[in-house]
């Protein structure tokens, strides 16, 4: 079979001065993607060394691609604010005229157990991972939707889908990134707009020292293929999860079990049948609230 190509489309990685961005953003330019390379230049938690961002980073990643043979501009605003988010799409407008593909990679972390949880340390985290997809995706989609095609791919993570302890404020920002794929999801079918969510487990400069003994394993280049598969043009899913880690890639998802049903329900009942409630014998997975419905809609007729 013939190996797949991004020659002519225009790609936005946020955070890919380094990391698992600067991967995705090599592999892309290497099939012939135009890239733009966001990253703010901060630390690990996000704070910057002056007033303005370091413009290191994702110069060196679209120096990289250049010398390389790749087509690739930089970009040094935040994804935090709106502002940001129309600021870096603008620079892949003007370079390139239009986006066809946004992966939202950009991140930070500020842990801490919850009872020590202070603004500081969530609403930052909050700013970054989940209302930065909101700022960046809105002004790509606009142009997405009126060239009938994209792809987008969020960054979750696994500390949202199954939870880490330390991580409340990452966590809910990871979880609240699956919903946004599933709502974006739904409302990009009929423009040929797919979106996915990523959970990733790599050797980045925000995990190399939680990951111990299996950091070697970890190589973030080993995530990319799949970030560029649910970028390409020919994949087929949309509204999904993957699990990529070391070689290894999985698809997580939203199980629906069968229930028990009761239209004279007690709280008795409930006590009673929990094991039968809580059984993943004949479980579903739903695409969307209507396949829930449909579920309900059996023991009501």
């Amino acid at each position: 079979m013939a190996d797949l190509g991004f020659d002519g489309k225009v790609a936005i990685i946020t955070g890919a001065g380094g990391g698992l961005g600067r991967e995705h953003a090599l592999l892309l330019a290497s099939r012939g993607a135009q890239v733009v390379v966001n990253d703010l230049g901060g630390s690990v938690a996000g704070e910057t060394a002056g007033a303005t961002a370091d413009p290191g980073p994702a110069h060196t990643t679209a120096k990289e691609i250049e010398d390389l043979g790749g087509v690739a501009v930089a970009d040094v605003n935040s994804v935090a604010t709106p502002e940001g988010g129309e600021a870096i799409v603008k620079t892949a407008l003007d370079a390139f005229g239009r986006v066809d593909i946004l992966i939202n990679n950009a991140g930070i972390l500020r842990d801490k157990a919850f009872h020590n949880m202070t603004a500081d340390l969530v609403e930052p985290v909050l700013d970054v991972h989940l209302k930065g997809a909101f700022w960046v995706t809105r002004p790509a989609w606009i142009s997405m939707r009126e060239h009938a095609y994209g792809r987008i791919v969020n960054t979750s993570s696994n500390s949202g889908l199954l939870g880490n302890f330390g991580q409340a404020n990452y966590g809910a920002a990871k979880m609240g990134l699956v919903g946004l794929t599933r709502v974006l999801a739904a409302e990009g079918a009929k423009y040929n707009i797919k979106v996915n969510a990523l959970a990733p487990v790599a050797r980045t400069r925000m995990t190399e020292e939680l990951l111990g003994a299996m950091a070697d394993r970890l190589d973030p280049g080993l995530v990319s293929p799949i970030v560029a598969w649910l970028c390409h043009e020919e994949c087929p899913v949309t509204g999904e999860i993957y699990s990529a880690a070391g070689g290894r890639i999985a698809r997580m998802f939203i199980g629906l079990t069968e229930g028990y049903y009761n239209p004279d329900l007690t709280l008795e009942d409930v006590r009673d049948h929990f094991e039968e409630i809580r059984s993943e014998t004949g479980y579903i997975v739903p695409s969307g609230p209507h396949d829930e419905f449909a579920q309900l809609l059996k023991h009501f007729s």
